[in-house]
Formats: C-alpha cells, structure tokens, sequence
C-alpha cells in the first residue's frame, strides 16, 4: 500500500485524508454527505474513472463501523426487503459503469451530483410514507444508481424514514443495507477489473481517516444549525458537480 501511495505527492494524500475526515464528519452530522464530497477532491488527483470503485471500497468501511456501532438497532425486517431489490439492481448498475468512457463517468458521477440537491429536497418535501412494496421498489432504485455513482446515502435515509423508521434505527439499518451493496459493488467491479492497487490504497486510506471523523461529528452534533450546514453542502455539490458535468463536455 505504501509504495502505491508514493506515486502521489504528499500535497495530494494530505488533500484526501483532510476530505476524508472533513467527508466523514459532515456524514456523521447529516446522516449523508460523505459519498458526495470526497469525488470532488478525487477527481482532479486519480481521474473520474476509479472513483466509483474507490467509493464502494471505502463505503464498505465506512458502513461496517456504523454497523458495529449500531447493531442493536438495526431493524432487521425491513434490511432484506431493500436488499432483495437493491443487490440484482446494484450488479447491473455497476456492470454499466464499467462500460463508461472517461467523459461518461465523469459526467454520470456530475449529473448525479446535480440531481442529489433537488431529489433530496423532494423526498424530505413530499413526506412520503412507504409500505414494503414502496420499499422495495424504492430499494431498486436506489442499487442501481448506487452501482454508477457515489454519494447515494440520502435516497436511501429517505426511504427508510418514509417506511416509519427514525433515530438510530435510520443510521443502523442504512449501514447494514449499504456494507451488503457495496460489498456486491465491489465484487463487481473487481470482476470487471475496474480495482487495482492504486484503488485500493487510495479506498483504505480513506477507510482509515474517516474513523476519527465519526469521533469529531459526535462531538459536534448539535452545535451547527441544520439548516445551515445543509444549505452549505448543497452550495459545494451543485458546484462540484457543475465543474464535473462542464469538464466532461468541453
């Protein structure tokens, strides 16, 4: 790992860990946030291409600590029911993103971003109330964008508070989802080839940084104004994700 991680400068893996933490505490905060900032650092230092493979690792890191953490209040019948949609749909979206040229990924992992203010605006707008059906529907949707693009967490927070869920059953039970996914995402793209060292190093360093993020967002909590911290987050993926969309097609 070391030696792949000399290939970066020391600027560049100082710019990553600091995203990192920075990434995991707004996550720790927002319950979501993570996944949708660190591709703004990532971009410009590894390319569009292996930023997706790099997320599913290091969500799988990220997500296997909540569960630990967590794991009295996973609310286990609802966990299957988005899986058994979200897994099929997940394969087929990160066999997709395998497909994409440099200019495609970079304008999907964009789009997406673009999209995620707005569509988290209408979920939280709509109040919306599911019943397993709703949630397994939902669930396929949610694994199939989950397969092409990083920073997915708030469809599926929102699906699961829209089927009665809150507190730390939302938390607990999102980690579970999301260790299971991206672990399919993973096997996917390893498959594919789409995971090399560099991937790998870059996935566990991220992994690592974001532990002490957890620690920092705990001590945090409650002292920022929700509504500020969201319409910053906002600001910062509209702009990130504007930059992407614009690199891809100029």
């Amino acid at each position: 790992m070391a030696s792949v991680l000399l290939q970066f400068s020391l600027l560049q893996l100082a710019l990553v860990a600091g995203a990192a933490v920075f990434a995991s505490v707004v996550g720790g905060i927002a319950g979501y946030g993570t996944g949708l900032l660190l591709p703004l650092v990532l971009v410009p230092i590894i390319g569009p291409e292996p930023v997706v493979p790099v997320m599913a690792i290091a969500a799988l890191l990220i997500n296997a600590s909540r569960v630990t953490a967590f794991r009295s209040a996973i609310e286990w019948r609802r966990t299957p029911i988005v899986l058994a949609t979200a897994v099929p749909a997940c394969v087929l979206g990160a066999w997709f993103y395998t497909r994409l040229s440099t200019a495609g990924t970079q304008l999907v992992i964009g789009a997406f971003l673009i999209a995620s203010v707005p569509l988290r605006r209408f979920l939280k707008a709509r109040d919306l109330r599911l019943g397993e059906g709703g949630l397994a529907a939902g669930g396929a949707g949610f694994g199939a964008i989950t397969g092409t693009a990083p920073g997915t967490g708030v469809i599926l927070i929102s699906l699961l508070m829209a089927s009665g869920l809150s507190g730390s059953a939302v938390i607990a039970t999102d980690a579970a989802i999301s260790v299971i996914v991206h672990l399919v995402q993973a096997l996917v793209f390893g498959v594919a080839g789409a995971i090399d060292a560099q991937v790998a190093a870059i996935a566990l360093l991220i992994g690592a940084c974001s532990v002490p993020g957890a620690f920092l967002a705990r001590n945090i909590v409650g002292r920022m104004p929700v509504r500020l911290h969201t319409a910053i987050l906002d600001v910062v993926v509209l702009l990130g994700g504007a930059m992407m969309v614009a690199g891809a097609l100029f």
